[in-house]
């Protein structure tokens, strides 16, 4: 009955402390009005410390309700995400006799009762979207409290198979003014979130209780992965065009003058899609994504092609400047005399002069055969190591490997 009577009065007196969850500070004192007695302000104070559960701890069952995740930024290393927590426990004191007291249940502010003060590790941001919630007390003392948030959150993401990348994001909710021999979180994550195509989405969810803890907690793990559209449209396809037309400029034949320019051109091209590409990936993680080294590999290939055919192309027009400048044949009649006739001094420079084209173009064929070989070599170590290639890295402020 006393229970009831300073329920139903703290609810009537609306008291004017508040208590910010998202913070975890210490609740102030209780003001009361003077003509309140002191076995009664002594109740209100009591109400607002942790229930006693005897020698086990008080245990809160936590559902957290995953509505949606809008914005993942790798470069930021940030998640933004909407919750809904529903927490659930048993407060003795606050019970009474329905038949007493024909009410089933009341709502309380926050100030009036004791509620875990929640700490989110991993937040930069928490928007509390209720700033006075109330909480429902029923006959038997079972308090429910429902809390809406929106936050932003860092996530050290696994962009080693970017843009097919899969990263685990956690929250870790704290309750640091309490100590886990006075409570105990038991935790279930519920996925809310529609069906939305997305740059990343939500495969998975799980909660756990990390064991030897210092203080009570909970920890919510959403696993995203990249659907890969936007960064194979905008990276993974250029790249490859760009190197399928380097091997095709390989059939030009050597005499056309235009081959240096059109090779000049894709190398220019790619270091400008190279600098993009930089900028779209983050400048580090736990493992670098493969398709840095794979699209660097292949600007090396670039410029190995380019600087053999500028070779190529020199050593040709090298040659026919020699064969330019050696002196002409005179005149055929005299040249020769009736009985002893003399070698034509024309064909020897021109044979000397297609030997060594010959040898040039040979050289150049053979060199357009390994690149290709090498390019397709590459396009299979790549593979290989997208698929077997694990990340592995110390874990943040942990001791060097040795």
């Amino acid at each position: 009955m006393m229970a009831l009577w300073l329920l139903l009065h703290l609810s009537l007196l609306r008291l004017s402390t508040t208590r910010h969850l998202a913070q975890g500070h210490s609740v102030p004192s209780v003001a009361l009005p003077s003509f309140v007695d002191f076995n009664l302000r002594e109740e209100v104070q009591e109400s607002t410390q942790i229930p006693n559960n005897g020698s086990a701890p008080l245990l809160v069952d936590v559902r957290v309700f995953v509505s949606t995740v809008f914005n993942v930024d790798i470069l930021r290393y940030t998640v933004s995400s909407k919750l809904l927590l529903r927490l659930f426990w048993l407060d003795p004191r606050l019970a009474w006799n329905v038949s007493e007291h024909p009410q089933h249940a009341v709502t309380l502010s926050l100030d009036s009762l004791w509620t875990p003060g929640l700490t989110i590790q991993e937040a930069l941001w928490v928007d509390w979207q209720e700033q006075s919630p109330r909480a429902r007390v029923d006959q038997d003392g079972h308090v429910e409290l429902y809390l809406a948030l929106t936050m932003e959150t860092t996530c050290d993401f696994d962009l080693l198979r970017f843009p097919r990348d899969q990263s685990d994001c956690s929250l870790s909710f704290y309750a640091f003014s309490n100590t886990v021999k006075e409570l105990k979180f038991r935790a279930h994550v519920v996925n809310e979130i529609v069906s939305i195509k997305r740059e990343y989405v939500v495969k998975d969810l799980k909660t756990q209780v990390p064991p030897k803890q210092l203080v009570p907690c909970f920890q919510v793990t959403l696993r995203l992965q990249n659907t890969a559209l936007k960064a194979i449209i905008a990276l993974l396809v250029p790249g490859e065009a760009l190197l399928l037309a380097d091997m095709c400029g390989g059939l030009l034949p050597l005499r056309v003058t235009d081959r240096i320019a059109y090779k000049v051109t894709l190398l220019l091209g790619y270091f400008v899609f190279h600098s993009s590409l930089v900028q779209t990936l983050p400048s580090s993680s736990s493992c670098n994504p493969l398709l840095i080294y794979y699209f660097t590999v292949l600007l090396l290939l670039l410029f190995i092609s380019t600087v053999e055919t500028v070779l190529v192309a020199a050593l040709l027009a090298r040659g026919d400047l020699r064969a330019k400048s050696s002196p002409s044949p005179g005149p055929r009649g005299e040249q020769r005399d009736h009985g002893n006739p003399v070698p034509n001094p024309e064909e020897a420079p021109r044979g000397v002069k297609g030997s060594r084209r010959s040898r040039t173009e040979a050289a150049g064929h053979i060199f357009f055969l390994v690149y290709v070989a090498g390019v397709v070599c590459s396009q299979f170590i790549f593979a290989g190591l997208w698929i077997w290639v694990p990340c592995e890295s110390a874990p943040h402020g942990g001791k060097p490997r040795l």
